[in-house]
């Protein structure tokens, strides 16, 4: 298991350390748990920032993969309660997949290298233990070394891909799908605190190749992008405000918002998440890329929605791209990320983008998000009232919802 830090360590009667500890003494060889710290979190403030706020500071440890043997569960999931029950979110299932299941344990492994291993303690009256191996490198300065780690892991991975792609032979096709390799899974890791950017680079790369220089509203490509914390990241804004394309927007409204009627400055979030859609509308209709609800034909603007479900939260995140808009999806972007500011520059993520030709797995894809966007409805955030105190956590916060 590969965990946060601040997340499993937080002064709670019965926090995540301490629930694994039962599961460390029982089977100690078979049972295994690393935990991140960001090095961004140090000194001072790491001692000045309450538990729950400080990774809005540090970053957190964010990938969400879960694997027996050959199969793979990728999702924005966490596994608390909620989760279980009445938050909404994506899974993936991938059955049979040696080389992903590979993949994800071996980037795990590689990541225990600048984390700390979680031990319990020789008496169990004392909890639990956090062991440091490398005593060449500070826990609390560990930039440089998670950086090499992560940039060799992917370089090497990317040749072994070439390898073996190159040298593959044509296998027997699928008899749903009429193919033979219709479907391509691209891992992208995202740590901006040990300047790895490849989601970016990523999206840059996508937004250019589907935006044509002319096509007519028929023949625009439509991208379906979703998040539950909707504080995009600047970059993806003026990507999708530029591209001639049609976009579908979809972000949590206000009581689908995890922080919802939280007590003291938490509960104020969902507000700040209104004031930051704001500014993102200003600049689409001073761009004149607004797509209005009202419109039933098809448009090459971007439209904006929120998420509502009575009594559920809303955690989804990701992007699906149509050739067209009366086509099924052809590519989707899932994983941990929500394309904000965070994601891109604080937290480490793990996301995967998927290309298919295949039928099937494309109405699927539709499947998904038309499934999502059954429960959306037009954004509401210019009606709502947004206290002065809001609109000062959004300016201080932007980068960190």
């Amino acid at each position: 298991m590969h965990l946060d830090y601040n997340r499993c360590t937080r002064p709670e009667a019965l926090s995540t350390a301490n629930m694994l500890l039962p599961l460390l003494r029982e089977f100690p060889e078979r049972a295994h748990v690393w935990l991140f710290r960001s090095p961004n979190l140090k000194g001072l403030m790491a001692k000045l920032m309450p538990p729950r706020f400080n990774e809005g500071w540090g970053g957190t440890w964010h990938p969400k993969i879960y694997g027996a043997d050959d199969e793979i569960l990728i999702s924005g999931a966490n596994l608390n309660t909620s989760y279980f029950t009445n938050r909404q979110d994506r899974y993936i299932h991938f059955a049979a997949q040696p080389a992903l299941a590979q993949y994800c344990f071996s980037f795990l492994e590689q990541a225990s290298v600048f984390s700390y291993e979680l031990l319990p303690a020789p008496s169990p009256s004392e909890g639990y233990i956090l062991h440091w191996s490398d005593e060449r490198t500070h826990p609390h300065h560990t930039e440089q070394k998670a950086e090499n780690a992560l940039k060799s892991f992917q370089r090497a991975r990317l040749a072994e891909s070439r390898t073996t792609l190159s040298s593959a032979p044509a296998g027997e096709p699928d008899p749903a799908t009429g193919s033979d390799s219709d479907v391509l899974i691209f891992p992208i890791v995202q740590a901006g605190q040990f300047h790895i950017r490849e989601e970016e680079e990523c999206l840059d790369k996508l937004f250019r190749y589907i935006s044509p220089p002319e096509a007519s509203p028929v023949d625009t490509p439509l991208v379906d992008l979703t998040s539950g914390y909707f504080g995009l990241y600047k970059p993806y804004q003026e990507q999708l405000i530029k591209a001639n394309i049609a976009a579908r927007v979809l972000a949590a409204s206000p009581k689908a918002n995890g922080f919802y009627a939280s007590k003291g400055v938490s509960g104020r979030i969902p507000e700040g998440y209104t004031v930051l859609e704001r500014r993102f509308m200003k600049a689409l209709r001073a761009a004149g890329r607004e797509w209005p609800h009202d419109t039933r034909t098809t448009s090459t603007g971007v439209q904006l929605s929120e998420w509502e479900r009575d009594g559920w939260t809303y955690h989804a995140k990701g992007i699906w791209v149509r050739p067209t808009q009366v086509e099924d999806p052809v590519l989707t972007l899932f994983g941990s990320t929500n394309l904000n500011s965070r994601s891109a520059n604080l937290d480490t993520e793990l996301s995967f983008m998927l290309v298919t030709t295949s039928p099937v797995l494309r109405a699927r894809l539709a499947q998904e998000v038309d499934g999502l966007r059954a429960h959306a409805l037009p954004w509401q955030g210019d009606k709502r009232t947004v206290r002065p105190v809001s609109w000062l956590l959004a300016s201080a916060l932007c980068d960190r919802l």
